[in-house]
């Protein structure tokens, strides 16, 4: 299910509990913003309660000592909200999975061309699956993995996927940062029905 959570404003007293209902509902790409209090602690409590086949890492990762506190903390997906080539070099060099932020096909390119794994684009509400279809025209599926991020919800993924979009990146769409599990589990399930309605 090609969706990351992006778990801002998580509780380290939630971690496991949100964790779990979102891999029930069938994300297993779970983020948890290196900005907010306990960011570490909740992932650190995530990946020692989920399976190997949950992904879990952190974002808003702008410094080295970011990806080593995140490694640290056993995460290993690192996500950036910006292009930075020194920060997807040394995501590579300790073994983490770099996806870029970026919001041009140029910034696009250059994460390519220094190793991301994927292409965060973000805020991904300030463009549109137009923009989307445009840059698929020149970046084939096999070299890029585009992720829009920032704004989308349930209803919109079929726009976006129908262009070339490969996943999304979202928040409040698929996370309740209240607690509430059921809001979670509700807005999970509406998020992985309308991939699988656009999938077929």
């Amino acid at each position: 299910m090609p969706v990351v959570a992006i778990l801002r404003g998580l509780q380290p007293a939630h971690a496991v509990s949100t964790a779990e209902a979102l891999v029930e509902a069938g994300i297993c790409i779970l983020e948890v913003p290196l900005n907010v209090d306990g960011a570490l602690r909740s992932i650190e409590a995530i990946r020692g309660a989920v399976g190997d086949d949950v992904l879990v890492g952190g974002g808003t990762l702008r410094t080295v000592d970011d990806l080593a506190a995140l490694a640290n903390a056993g995460g290993e997906l690192a996500v950036m909200p910006h292009l930075d080539a020194s920060l997807v070099i040394g995501a590579l060099d300790i073994g983490l999975i770099p996806v870029s932020g970026v919001f041009t096909p140029s910034e696009a390119f250059a994460a390519l061309d220094v190793g991301a794994e994927g292409l965060k684009i973000f805020p991904a509400e300030a463009l549109s699956p137009n923009a989307i279809a445009a840059w698929r025209s020149i970046m084939a599926r096999e070299e890029a993995l585009l992720l829009p991020t920032g704004g989308i919800n349930a209803e919109d993924v079929p726009d976006w996927w129908a262009v070339g979009a490969d996943g999304f990146g979202v928040g409040s769409a698929v996370f309740d940062p209240n607690g509430d599990l059921d809001e979670t589990r509700r807005r999970a399930d509406a998020f992985v029905s309308a991939i699988t309605q656009a999938r077929s």
